[in-house]
């Protein structure tokens, strides 16, 4: 069972809009840790049997790299999800991050 921080992880996490990206620190600021960003990619870590869903996926690093690719599913892999999308990666990375970032801070 969840406790009150990955609750509150995996709904912002769920609002993030497809074909949109958004980083760790943004979660965290959002959700008041704005010094909790590798909490957030922990807790992401488990999310991928969640129901409903949790697209952590939509989630990287503060300069577009999909850090947490490796513990993704083979199945679903990070990148592959990303790009079903109409996100463009290149290198492990998003490309044109600063146009497909979405702020939770700014956006809620």
């Amino acid at each position: 069972m969840a406790d009150g921080f990955e609750r509150d992880v995996y709904a912002l996490v769920r609002q993030v809009p497809a074909g949109r990206v958004t980083t760790y620190g943004a979660v965290a600021k959002a959700l008041g840790k704005p010094m909790g960003a590798r909490q957030v990619g922990w807790v992401l870590n488990n999310s991928f049997k969640c129901v409903p869903s949790v697209p952590a996926h939509r989630v990287v690093n503060r300069q577009g790299l999909l850090t947490g690719a490796v513990h993704f599913p083979a199945d679903r892999p990070m990148d592959e999800q990303l790009k079903a999308e109409g996100v463009n990666i290149a290198a492990g990375a998003v490309v044109e991050f600063e146009r497909v970032f979405w702020d939770p801070n700014q956006e809620l």
